[in-house]
């Protein structure tokens, strides 16, 4: 029988700074801050960390956070590419690494200055990637803009409508508005505010936008064995995945055959095909929420729903708590923060403890996502 991930390692400490629009920290400051609170939340002395991964957009490496909190040997790090598509696949690598005996304790970490820091795409001295080359000199200059146009062929495709990504935002704020973490915490979202907010990019207006967020998170990866003995209940990571379809462009995905069917397809089939449960058996999920129209498109690739029933998946409060299937229940990237999807992750093992601010009765599963649109990744929590 083929081994597996299933199971054989948890996470089992989990930290992060405080959120906010400018925090005067740097990067740096704010990784060591966030892997420390997770280790002190796992009971376990930074020297017996031997194994680190986070993002290649991450500034800070692993030379540099390992010396300041005072890390052992380590003798396994990786960076994943394609920004937010990286976020689950750093608790993947470390499973994989734990799991084989490259390592005993992983650290997976985002550190982000974006709220007061440049927007990357203002760079203009950088040569372009091959599909920014035939876009981003016709307007499509940001990742709004990329995935405007795959909302609108959704919308002309499927009949979704802006109610149905209203819908969206709402469930995020609703969740942030019990989070006190949350930046969107007290400040209610209403129907008519969204609907009369500034278009940033047609069809998605200012509140189909994540946040720009100062801000980081890390988490700790042991073995199942060892996570019995941790100081807090282990949330075992029960599958893991990666996907890049092939063709794939990215999010400037228009000239494939199926635009609309995108990486999380690939990383679905992977996911379900290693796990002991389906879809319908997720009681909570976190899907990254960088834009609106991804939830839908996540809804689908993951096999909530079926092709083209997304936006309808939405209706009748079936995102909010007591829901078909609640999500984002820190408030996501939309009304929590926006650190390349690392809050879900922490959302998850939270919602799995039984300690979330927004808590599902009894969830014992949870789906994590990565960026939908570009590479991406996910995982399956369970307790």
């Amino acid at each position: 029988m083929a081994a597996t991930l299933k199971d054989a390692t948890a996470i089992v400490g989990i930290g992060q700074t405080a959120f906010a629009r400018h925090l005067p920290q740097s990067e740096k400051e704010l990784a060591c801050r966030a892997i420390l609170a997770a280790l002190a939340d796992a009971g376990i002395d930074p020297g017996e960390v031997d194994a680190f991964s986070s993002y290649t957009m991450e500034e800070t490496d692993e030379v540099e956070v390992a010396k300041a909190i005072g890390a052992g040997d380590v003798t396994f790090f990786s960076k994943i590419g394609y920004g937010g598509g990286g976020s689950c696949a750093t608790v993947g690598h470390l499973a994989a690494a734990v799991a084989t005996g490259q390592a005993t304790v992983g650290v997976a970490w985002r550190s982000r200055k974006r709220g007061s820091g440049p927007r990357p795409w203002k760079n203009t001295a950088v040569q372009l990637p091959t599909p920014g080359q035939w876009t981003r000199p016709f307007g499509l200059l940001r990742p709004a803009d990329e995935i405007g146009m795959l909302a609108r062929r959704y919308m002309h495709e499927y009949g979704a409508t802006r109610d149905h990504l209203f819908n969206v935002a709402m469930a995020c704020r609703n969740r942030a508005n019990e989070n006190p973490a949350a930046m969107m915490y007290e400040r209610p979202l209403t129907r008519e505010m969204y609907m009369t907010s500034r278009m940033i990019s047609d069809p998605l207006c200012l509140f189909d936008n994540c946040l720009e967020t100062d801000g980081a998170l890390a988490c700790v990866i042991v073995s199942a064995e060892r996570a019995r003995d941790c100081r807090n209940k282990p949330v075992y990571v029960h599958s893991a995945a990666q996907g890049l379809p092939s063709q794939h462009h990215g999010m400037v995905n228009y000239w494939n055959d199926d635009p609309l069917s995108g990486p999380a397809w690939t990383a679905a089939r992977h996911l379900w095909k290693q796990a002991d449960f389906g879809p319908q058996d997720v009681h909570v999920a976190q899907i990254y929420d960088a834009f609106t129209p991804l939830i839908p498109l996540s809804l689908e690739g993951y096999g909530f729903c079926g092709r083209g029933e997304g936006a309808a998946f939405t209706e009748g409060g079936a995102l909010e708590l007591g829901g078909r299937l609640p999500i984002n229940t820190g408030g996501g990237g939309l009304s929590e923060a926006y650190v390349h999807g690392f809050n879900l992750i922490n959302e998850g093992v939270k919602q799995l403890r039984g300690v979330s601010t927004a808590q599902v009765p009894d969830a014992t599963t949870c789906l994590v996502t990565a960026g939908e649109g570009v590479p991406t990744s996910a995982i399956l929590l369970r307790s």
